[in-house]
Protein backbone atom coordinates (compact mmCIF):
# COMPACT_ATOMS: atom_id res chain seq x y z
CA UNK A 1 0.00 0.00 0.00
CA UNK A 2 1.10 3.62 -0.70
CA UNK A 3 2.60 4.53 2.78
CA UNK A 4 1.12 8.27 1.95
CA UNK A 5 -2.41 6.68 1.77
CA UNK A 6 -2.08 4.74 5.30
CA UNK A 7 -2.37 7.03 7.65
CA UNK A 8 -5.71 8.53 6.10
CA UNK A 9 -6.50 4.62 5.99
CA UNK A 10 -6.07 4.03 9.48
CA UNK A 11 -7.83 7.58 10.74
CA UNK A 12 -11.16 6.18 8.56
CA UNK A 13 -10.87 3.04 10.21
CA UNK A 14 -10.69 4.60 13.72
CA UNK A 15 -13.99 7.08 12.69
CA UNK A 16 -15.69 3.86 11.51
CA UNK A 17 -14.68 2.03 14.89
CA UNK A 18 -15.67 4.72 17.18
CA UNK A 19 -18.82 5.76 15.14
CA UNK A 20 -19.93 1.40 15.53
CA UNK A 21 -18.93 1.91 19.03
CA UNK A 22 -21.32 4.92 19.66
CA UNK A 23 -23.96 3.36 17.73
CA UNK A 24 -24.21 0.31 19.86
CA UNK A 25 -23.93 2.17 23.01
CA UNK A 26 -26.60 4.12 22.49
CA UNK A 27 -28.96 1.06 20.92
CA UNK A 28 -27.82 -0.14 24.50
CA UNK A 29 -29.11 2.69 26.07
CA UNK A 30 -32.31 3.24 24.38
CA UNK A 31 -33.14 -0.53 24.35
CA UNK A 32 -32.41 -0.34 28.35
CA UNK A 33 -34.63 2.82 28.80
CA UNK A 34 -37.71 1.22 26.76
CA UNK A 35 -37.85 -1.65 29.10
CA UNK A 36 -37.83 -0.21 32.47
CA UNK A 37 -41.20 1.22 33.68
CA UNK A 38 -42.48 4.46 32.83
CA UNK A 39 -43.42 6.93 36.00
CA UNK A 40 -47.14 6.36 35.53
CA UNK A 41 -46.85 2.52 35.74
CA UNK A 42 -45.28 3.00 38.83
CA UNK A 43 -47.47 5.46 40.02
CA UNK A 44 -50.32 2.77 39.06
CA UNK A 45 -48.80 0.28 40.88
CA UNK A 46 -48.28 1.94 44.12
CA UNK A 47 -52.04 3.23 44.06
CA UNK A 48 -53.18 -0.66 42.94
CA UNK A 49 -51.22 -1.48 46.39
CA UNK A 50 -52.24 0.72 48.21
CA UNK A 51 -56.50 -0.36 48.05
CA UNK A 52 -55.18 -4.00 48.23
CA UNK A 53 -55.18 -4.43 44.26
CA UNK A 54 -53.45 -5.78 41.77
CA UNK A 55 -52.27 -4.01 38.48
CA UNK A 56 -54.83 -5.49 36.40
CA UNK A 57 -57.76 -4.99 39.01
CA UNK A 58 -56.60 -1.50 38.79
CA UNK A 59 -56.72 -1.46 35.12
CA UNK A 60 -60.28 -2.79 35.41
CA UNK A 61 -61.31 0.32 37.27
CA UNK A 62 -59.85 2.88 35.41
CA UNK A 63 -62.39 1.07 32.19
CA UNK A 64 -65.24 1.40 34.51
CA UNK A 65 -64.80 4.82 35.13
CA UNK A 66 -64.23 5.62 31.66
CA UNK A 67 -67.62 3.80 30.80
CA UNK A 68 -71.30 4.79 32.60
CA UNK A 69 -70.10 4.37 35.98
CA UNK A 70 -68.05 6.93 35.48
CA UNK A 71 -70.82 8.96 34.32
CA UNK A 72 -73.49 7.58 37.03
CA UNK A 73 -70.77 7.88 40.07
CA UNK A 74 -67.96 9.84 39.03
CA UNK A 75 -66.50 9.74 42.61
CA UNK A 76 -66.66 6.23 43.34
CA UNK A 77 -63.41 4.91 45.24
CA UNK A 78 -62.06 1.48 43.06
CA UNK A 79 -63.30 -0.86 45.22
CA UNK A 80 -66.90 0.28 45.45
CA UNK A 81 -66.24 0.23 41.74
CA UNK A 82 -65.14 -2.76 41.36
CA UNK A 83 -67.67 -4.18 43.47
CA UNK A 84 -70.64 -3.12 42.32
CA UNK A 85 -69.41 -3.96 38.80
CA UNK A 86 -68.20 -7.14 39.86
CA UNK A 87 -68.96 -10.12 37.69
CA UNK A 88 -69.44 -13.40 40.25
CA UNK A 89 -70.61 -13.38 43.73
CA UNK A 90 -66.74 -14.52 44.75
CA UNK A 91 -65.25 -10.79 43.13
CA UNK A 92 -68.18 -9.22 44.61
CA UNK A 93 -67.66 -10.66 48.45
CA UNK A 94 -63.75 -10.07 47.67
CA UNK A 95 -64.14 -6.47 47.26
CA UNK A 96 -66.43 -6.12 49.87
CA UNK A 97 -64.08 -7.82 52.39
CA UNK A 98 -60.96 -5.42 51.37
CA UNK A 99 -63.44 -2.55 51.83
CA UNK A 100 -64.27 -3.08 55.18
CA UNK A 101 -60.82 -3.98 56.17
CA UNK A 102 -59.59 -0.65 54.87
CA UNK A 103 -62.27 1.16 56.12
CA UNK A 104 -61.81 -0.01 59.63
CA UNK A 105 -58.08 1.10 59.54
CA UNK A 106 -59.33 4.59 58.13
CA UNK A 107 -61.42 4.61 61.14
CA UNK A 108 -58.88 3.78 63.12
CA UNK A 109 -56.98 6.31 62.35
CA UNK A 110 -59.32 9.09 62.50
CA UNK A 111 -60.39 8.49 65.55
CA UNK A 112 -56.73 8.82 67.05
CA UNK A 113 -56.30 11.81 65.83
CA UNK A 114 -59.63 13.13 66.46
CA UNK A 115 -58.81 12.30 70.29
CA UNK A 116 -55.23 13.91 69.56
CA UNK A 117 -57.09 17.42 67.93
CA UNK A 118 -59.42 17.51 70.85
CA UNK A 119 -56.92 17.64 73.60
CA UNK A 120 -54.79 20.15 71.61
CA UNK A 121 -57.75 22.37 71.39
CA UNK A 122 -58.32 21.95 75.11
CA UNK A 123 -54.80 22.58 75.93
CA UNK A 124 -54.37 25.69 73.46
CA UNK A 125 -57.75 26.90 73.71
CA UNK A 126 -59.36 26.39 77.03
CA UNK A 127 -62.96 27.29 77.43
CA UNK A 128 -63.69 28.35 73.28
CA UNK A 129 -66.09 26.19 71.81
CA UNK A 130 -63.98 24.69 68.64
CA UNK A 131 -65.85 25.08 65.13
CA UNK A 132 -65.65 23.19 62.63
CA UNK A 133 -64.97 24.69 58.81
CA UNK A 134 -66.40 21.31 56.88
CA UNK A 135 -66.03 21.31 53.25
CA UNK A 136 -69.29 19.36 53.07
CA UNK A 137 -71.74 18.59 55.63
CA UNK A 138 -69.49 15.05 56.88
CA UNK A 139 -68.26 14.75 60.24
CA UNK A 140 -64.92 13.36 60.96
CA UNK A 141 -66.41 10.30 62.55
CA UNK A 142 -68.81 9.61 59.37
CA UNK A 143 -66.83 6.62 58.90
CA UNK A 144 -67.85 5.41 61.75
CA UNK A 145 -71.22 5.91 62.09
CA UNK A 146 -73.92 8.28 60.40
CA UNK A 147 -74.74 11.15 62.26
CA UNK A 148 -77.44 13.89 61.61
CA UNK A 149 -76.87 16.96 60.21
CA UNK A 150 -78.59 20.25 62.17
CA UNK A 151 -79.15 22.95 60.25
CA UNK A 152 -80.40 26.07 61.75
CA UNK A 153 -80.52 29.61 61.55
CA UNK A 154 -80.41 32.99 64.02
CA UNK A 155 -83.76 34.41 65.65
CA UNK A 156 -85.17 30.98 65.47
CA UNK A 157 -86.86 29.60 68.29
CA UNK A 158 -87.89 26.09 66.40
CA UNK A 159 -84.03 25.52 65.80
CA UNK A 160 -82.61 26.06 69.62
CA UNK A 161 -85.82 23.55 70.66
CA UNK A 162 -84.76 21.32 68.21
CA UNK A 163 -81.10 21.39 69.01
CA UNK A 164 -81.71 20.92 72.65
CA UNK A 165 -83.77 17.64 71.62
CA UNK A 166 -81.15 16.02 69.80
CA UNK A 167 -78.94 16.74 72.65
CA UNK A 168 -80.88 15.46 75.67
CA UNK A 169 -81.53 12.17 73.41
CA UNK A 170 -77.70 11.83 74.01
CA UNK A 171 -77.35 11.26 70.15
CA UNK A 172 -74.10 12.48 68.26
CA UNK A 173 -74.58 14.99 66.01
CA UNK A 174 -73.33 17.89 63.80
CA UNK A 175 -74.94 21.62 63.85
CA UNK A 176 -74.57 23.80 60.64
CA UNK A 177 -75.63 27.50 61.08
CA UNK A 178 -77.06 29.07 57.98
CA UNK A 179 -76.01 32.59 57.41
CA UNK A 180 -72.96 32.18 59.71
CA UNK A 181 -70.83 34.53 57.25
CA UNK A 182 -68.08 32.26 58.22
CA UNK A 183 -67.80 34.14 61.83
CA UNK A 184 -66.91 31.79 64.88
CA UNK A 185 -68.14 33.81 67.34
CA UNK A 186 -71.51 33.96 65.41
CA UNK A 187 -71.76 30.24 65.39
CA UNK A 188 -70.38 30.22 68.93
CA UNK A 189 -72.95 32.67 70.27
CA UNK A 190 -75.94 30.61 68.98
CA UNK A 191 -74.49 27.68 70.53
CA UNK A 192 -74.32 29.27 74.12
CA UNK A 193 -78.05 30.65 73.48
CA UNK A 194 -79.18 26.99 72.39
CA UNK A 195 -77.68 25.71 75.89
CA UNK A 196 -75.21 23.31 73.77
CA UNK A 197 -73.34 21.77 76.04
CA UNK A 198 -69.53 22.90 75.68
CA UNK A 199 -67.85 19.49 76.99
CA UNK A 200 -70.27 17.57 74.74
CA UNK A 201 -68.43 19.90 71.77
CA UNK A 202 -65.07 19.41 73.10
CA UNK A 203 -64.95 15.78 72.76
CA UNK A 204 -66.61 16.35 69.49
CA UNK A 205 -69.90 14.25 70.37
CA UNK A 206 -71.37 17.75 69.14
CA UNK A 207 -69.69 19.69 66.04
CA UNK A 208 -70.46 23.40 65.47
CA UNK A 209 -70.07 24.47 61.78
CA UNK A 210 -70.34 27.37 59.57
CA UNK A 211 -72.87 25.86 56.59
CA UNK A 212 -71.09 27.40 53.43
CA UNK A 213 -73.97 26.97 51.40
CA UNK A 214 -74.56 23.28 51.98
CA UNK A 215 -78.70 23.91 53.09
CA UNK A 216 -79.52 25.64 49.43
CA UNK A 217 -77.33 22.92 47.71
CA UNK A 218 -79.39 20.69 49.35
CA UNK A 219 -82.47 21.97 47.68
CA UNK A 220 -84.32 21.66 50.99
CA UNK A 221 -88.06 23.56 50.28
CA UNK A 222 -89.18 23.73 53.77
CA UNK A 223 -88.31 26.28 56.69
CA UNK A 224 -85.80 25.72 59.14
CA UNK A 225 -84.78 23.31 61.19
CA UNK A 226 -83.88 20.45 59.13
CA UNK A 227 -82.36 17.40 59.61
CA UNK A 228 -80.18 15.64 57.20
CA UNK A 229 -78.61 12.03 57.71
CA UNK A 230 -76.39 10.56 54.81
CA UNK A 231 -77.48 7.11 53.98
CA UNK A 232 -75.55 5.05 50.95
CA UNK A 233 -73.47 8.59 50.29
CA UNK A 234 -76.62 10.53 49.55
CA UNK A 235 -78.40 13.05 52.41
CA UNK A 236 -81.80 12.28 53.30
CA UNK A 237 -83.88 14.24 55.89
CA UNK A 238 -84.95 12.91 58.48
CA UNK A 239 -87.94 15.37 59.85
Amino acid sequence: MNRTLLPAVLFLSSVIAIGSAVGDTAATQSLTKNTRPTPLEHSHAGQATSWGLTEQEWSRFEQIQAGPRGFWSPNLDPLTALGVEAETDQERHRYAELQVRLEAKRAERELAYQHAYTAAWAKLFPGLLPIQGMASPSPASSSVAPRPALFVEDQCQPCIAEAQRLQSSDTAFDIYLVGSKGEDERVRTWARQAGIDPARVQRRQITLNHDRGHWFSLGAPRSLPATFQQVNGQWQRLD
